[in-house]
């Protein structure tokens, strides 16, 4: 087998090989639109900081009053240690607890902002030439006109949800007549295919069991 027959055999093997690139899977675009489709970090990272820091000066300057001999000006360094030690004595349970749920409040928002992807609901166009990011709502309005086309329903008998992994179509026919869920689900699958969303998401069809009154 010659160099150009495996290159060829590797080329048919490739699920992808027939796929439209995406813009941005060139890497000097992939930063702009992971900014585009990720949530910014940056505002819970200045919150943070900026609580240690406020926190850092207020002991640096209560051990300095302390080291000059005057008196503190909230709360003295020692005793506020004693008191944490002594916990929960010296407090009221009510106190105390409420005391503890906003801590633990706190807590979880910097974890989920740091454990989280922190997505938006947002997805890529494969484009050859120019990088296309768009809303999941635009992709739902698509989606449901050409749904609403293939059920031959009016606009307030359809609602779409996208999300990253999943579309679900939500169609209520109107009483009298029938709507195939197949031609549904084969309208909405050729609309994503047509735009061609990354991820691409899978499609689930939802027929209402009472039906809308004609006008």
């Amino acid at each position: 087998m010659t160099q150009d027959q495996e290159t060829q055999q590797v080329k048919s093997t490739d699920p992808n090989a027939g796929a439209s690139p995406v813009a941005g899977e060139d890497p000097g675009m992939s930063r702009i639109l992971r900014r585009e489709t990720h949530s910014s970090r940056a505002g819970a990272s200045v919150i943070a900081a900026v609580l240690v820091i406020v926190l850092c000066v207020y002991a640096l300057l209560e051990a300095g009053v302390r080291a000059i001999g005057q008196p503190p000006w909230l709360i003295d360094p020692t005793t506020a240690a004693e008191r944490i030690i002594a916990l929960p004595e010296g407090i009221s349970p009510l106190l105390l607890g409420a005391s503890g749920a906003v801590i633990a409040m706190v807590g979880l928002f910097f974890l989920l902002h740091a454990v989280l992807p922190g997505r938006r609901a947002r997805h890529l166009l494969r484009d050859p030439r120019t990088a296309v990011v768009v809303d999941d709502e635009v992709l739902a309005s698509a989606l449901a006109r050409r749904a609403r086309t293939a059920a031959n329903v009016t606009q307030e008998q359809v609602m779409v949800v996208v999300s990253r992994q999943l579309v679900v179509v939500n169609v209520r026919p109107t009483s009298g007549s029938r709507v195939s869920e197949e031609a549904v689900l084969t309208a909405v699958q050729a609309e994503l295919e047509e735009m061609s969303p990354v991820p691409m998401p899978a499609v689930r069809v939802n027929l209402a069991s009472s039906g809308v009154i004609g006008a």
